[in-house]
């Protein structure tokens, strides 16, 4: 007992600090790209839909890491995206915070997406007819009427969407790397505590994450029992 209050005393706690923020920064990016992409694909084609929703889904059927590599060769400063973000605006993404964000974002955004999309599709046609009725536009009617009636499935994908990102790895370790203070996550802290021996730090990383995760998971219970409470009124 007296080691682990040892070591919570002198632990260092930056590696949950960057992974609390990355994984803030990339759901809000999600969620606007996810509510958009997911809106703009329900009115695409039936073979269009098809196509960009495989495109779109890929990177949560992909390994992290092969999605990271894609991410290394996209933002390297030898490829051209790269040079040009570098030299003409500053931005550097390989080895840097922002690399973190941008691999969080990519490996949790189809979920956001997945989530959003099979929200709307569940809202009642009768509700938009209706709005359509009285006047409404298309997007007072998306405002107004279809958001609000998805809004448990769009906050669950969101609340999803954070525990992927928070839980990032293996396109993380490609893209941004492991950098103490700056872009050393908690499951990059984990694996390099376990690759030097130190189980019990390891293990206290352990136990924040499933605490982290337990409260993401009783949120979801939560927000599902409304949902549930409400539609049995009904």
């Amino acid at each position: 007992m007296n080691e682990v209050i040892k070591i919570l005393s002198g632990l260092d706690w930056s590696p949950l600090w960057i992974s609390l923020k990355t994984g803030i920064v990339a759901t809000c990016i999600s969620f606007f790209l996810g509510i958009i992409t997911a809106r703009w694909v329900m009115k695409s084609s039936k073979g269009m839909k098809a196509v960009i929703d495989g495109i779109l889904t890929l990177p949560m059927v992909l390994p992290p890491t092969v999605a990271g590599f894609f991410l290394l060769l996209l933002f390297s400063k030898r490829r051209p995206l790269g040079i040009l973000l570098y030299e003409h605006f500053s931005i550097k993404v390989v080895q840097s915070w922002l690399g973190c964000i941008v691999a969080a974002t990519v490996i949790a955004f189809p979920l956001m997406y997945r989530n959003a999309r099979a929200a709307f599709e569940q809202v009642d046609i009768n509700l938009i007819h209706a709005g359509r009725t009285l006047g409404m536009t298309e997007m007072q009617i998306f405002f107004r009427v279809v958001l609000p009636t998805a809004g448990p499935g769009v906050l669950s994908g969101t609340i999803l969407t954070f525990a992927r990102a928070l839980g990032e790895y293996g396109a993380t370790s490609m893209l941004a790397g492991n950098i103490p203070g700056k872009t050393s996550t908690i499951s990059q802290r984990i694996a390099m505590v376990i690759q030097d021996g130190d189980y019990l730090t390891a293990g206290i990383w352990t136990l924040i994450v499933i605490l982290i995760a337990f409260l993401i998971v009783f949120l979801m219970n939560m927000i599902s029992g409304r949902n549930m409470k409400h539609i049995k009124r009904w």
